[in-house]
């Protein structure tokens, strides 16, 4: 009996599975709070909305820490059902250091905290801005966040070579513009690492103007370095962009199925719309 109401709980508090509707509002609930959560985050540091409505935020907390508190409870004695955490005590262990249960506690923790440890007032208040890790509870449930997920994890090698030919491109800027203004501008470009916040600058075309060369050549290297830039800074969009599109085909034609008796491919999605 306790075991099949594990194993309910299980599959209620999974992502949903077609035709699953009791997952499917667990789910959505879940997601709303989070949101609404986040909202409240928000809100709470515009001074009027907090003394006008402080009260009602701090039930509110107090109410979607409970729900959270109980959904983590839940999560971590029926967490046995599934293969990888089958072990009573180990694997609810090794349930508890996974990536996605350690945003669930940090979704709760900076509330019981304060109960617990004599805290600077200040220092609680950063802690509770630790609440929007809840927003990352989403990708529990939502399925185009797991295949943003994916699309990192496939083009991790394509990203972590173009962010460190941008890192190469960002000392190389930094140390020619260095000391091409050091002596112009021996406040603004005084070391190589404080040429760095104009190469950011630079090369993300932000250009926030309150550092920029002032001699012939370092206007023509700053030129240079800034359509460099237009073209360096944008390549991991670019890879994301091309794995979104990869990835969207495969599924696509993982929907796609063949007949047993003609051997005919047909897309089942709009096989199922007709």
């Amino acid at each position: 009996m306790g075991r099949s109401i594990r194993m309910r709980l299980h599959q209620i508090m999974e992502p949903a599975v077609e035709g699953d509707r009791a997952s499917k509002v667990f789910d959505v609930g879940i997601m709303a709070l989070i949101v609404v959560n986040v909202l409240a985050v928000i809100l709470e540091t515009v001074k009027s909305i907090e003394s006008e409505f402080g009260e009602i935020l701090y039930r509110f907390e107090v109410f979607s820490v409970a729900v959270f508190t109980v959904e983590y409870a839940l999560r971590l004695w029926s967490c046995v059902e599934d293969d990888r955490f089958a072990r009573p005590v180990l694997g609810r262990l090794r349930y508890m250091v996974s990536p996605i249960a350690l945003i669930d506690l940090l979704a709760v923790l900076p509330f019981y905290l304060p109960l617990f440890l004599a805290l600077d007032l200040r220092f609680i208040r950063v802690l509770r801005l630790f609440r929007i890790f809840r927003l990352f509870k989403i990708g529990r449930y939502s399925e185009s966040m797991k295949r943003m997920g994916a699309v990192f994890r496939k083009k991790k090698e394509e990203l972590g070579l173009a962010v460190f030919i941008v890192l190469i491109l960002l000392v190389f800027t930094s140390c020619i513009m260095y000391y091409v203004e050091h002596e112009a501008q021996p406040e603004a470009f005084s070391s190589i690492p404080r040429a760095m916040w104009w190469g950011v600058a630079t090369l993300t075309t932000v250009g926030y103007g309150d550092v920029y060369p002032m001699t012939a050549i370092g206007k023509v290297l700053g030129a240079v370095i800034a359509l460099l830039g237009v073209g360096m800074v944008a390549l991991p969009a670019g890879i994301i962009a091309s794995g979104f599109a990869e990835e969207i085909h495969a599924s696509r034609e993982e929907a796609k199925l063949v007949c047993p008796h003609c051997g005919k491919t047909f897309d089942a999605a709009k096989d199922g719309d007709a």
